[in-house]
Formats: structure tokens, C-alpha cells, sequence
């Protein structure tokens, strides 16, 4: 058997030093909890900062130690956005999500393929990609993918199509869309989308 290989190179240029590998941007981790039909007074005060990356070492060193979503209490979320934007529809309030609900447990593996995809940029549209969002609920868990600009029609179905194939959906699976201005007048992150097959 092959021995694992190391995460980073040895520089050639300086000897006993590990080369990084960067991102194209740096990323935050953010989380946020709450009690069971408890409702959130204030959303800013509830979401937490975890940790920002910029390299795909500091990555794993961040995401190893991360519990897995399949792991977390219900109605809790985790956050990954590029470091600039909260996970707030206010902050992009021209922009969207493409949302994704899933059976039980499928949450920690489509999050981890997610994941890997944005920050490795296989969305290939340029800065369009904001984030994502996996919220562990009772009877389902529910991916979100937000971007910039929810009016960009092939752009948004660009980044459908790339989500599809990055999470290995089923051709039948359907979809969701919800620009951040609906949000904000219904109150709700999943309530009133539009749905594509």
C-alpha cells in the first residue's frame, strides 16, 4: 500500500518550510443554533463566526475539526461564504439561492461535495458564487447555494446546471430559486420559491 501523501510540498527555495497551496478567495465558516420553535430576535447577534481560510491547508485544518452536518442538532445551520459577505439576505439583496432538500441523512456528503466545488471555483462564473448554507431541519435538510445577481438568467442556470453535476442529482430532481428581495418581504428563506426541474 502507497503511503498517504502530505498536505503541501517542501519548498525548494527554503529548506524545512511547507509551501501553501492559496484559494482564489478566502472563506469564513459561520454557524448559528437555535431551541426548537424558538424564533431568532436578532440574526446578526445569532450567527457566529467560526474561522476564515485562505489556503486549502488552513481548509482542512478548519474543516477536520468541523462536525459533520448528519452530526448536529436540528434547526441549526452551517455557513461557508467568501470572507466580505455575511450570510445575510441584506448583504446581497440582489441576489439569490438555488436550494436543494435532501432526505435525512444525505446532508454531510452533498455538503462536503458543495463545499469542495466553490472552493476549489467549479462554478467557472466568475465571482457570481457568494456562498452556502446547509440547514439541518426535523423532517428534511435543506442545501443552499446564494449568488450575486438573481436577474442573470443564464448565469443562474449555469450555476443550476454546475450544482446538479458537482452534487450528482438525479435528472429529476427538482430545484428551487428565491431572489434575497422575496425573502426579505415574506420573512423566509424557503417559503414561495420557484421551482425548475
Amino acid at each position: 500500500m502507497a503511503a498517504a501523501p502530505a498536505i503541501g510540498a517542501w519548498s525548494n527555495t527554503k529548506p524545512n518550510t511547507l509551501a501553501t497551496h492559496p484559494l482564489r478567495y478566502p472563506w469564513v465558516f459561520w454557524f448559528m443554533h437555535r431551541e426548537a420553535g424558538a424564533k431568532i430576535e436578532n440574526y446578526n447577534n445569532s450567527i457566529k463566526k467560526i474561522s476564515t481560510f485562505s489556503t486549502v491547508e488552513e481548509f482542512w485544518g478548519v474543516y477536520n475539526r468541523l462536525t459533520r452536518p448528519m452530526e448536529l442538532n436540528n434547526v441549526c445551520d452551517f455557513h461557508l461564504f467568501k470572507q466580505g459577505i455575511r450570510p445575510i439576505w441584506e448583504d446581497n439583496l440582489n441576489g439569490g439561492k438555488w436550494i436543494v432538500r435532501l432526505k435525512k441523512g444525505l446532508a454531510s456528503r452533498y455538503w462536503e461535495s458543495l463545499v469542495m466545488a466553490m472552493i476549489g471555483d467549479q462554478f467557472d462564473v466568475g465571482n457570481e458564487i457568494c456562498g452556502a448554507v446547509i440547514s439541518i431541519r426535523h423532517s428534511e435538510d435543506i442545501l443552499s447555494l446564494w449568488n450575486l445577481s438573481a436577474d442573470e438568467g443564464r448565469v443562474n442556470l449555469r450555476i443550476r446546471d454546475t450544482l446538479k453535476r458537482v452534487l450528482n442529482l438525479p435528472p429529476n430532481c427538482i430545484m428551487e430559486y428565491k431572489a434575497h428581495k422575496s425573502s426579505v418581504a415574506d420573512n423566509s428563506s424557503f417559503r414561495n420559491t420557484d421551482l425548475y426541474l
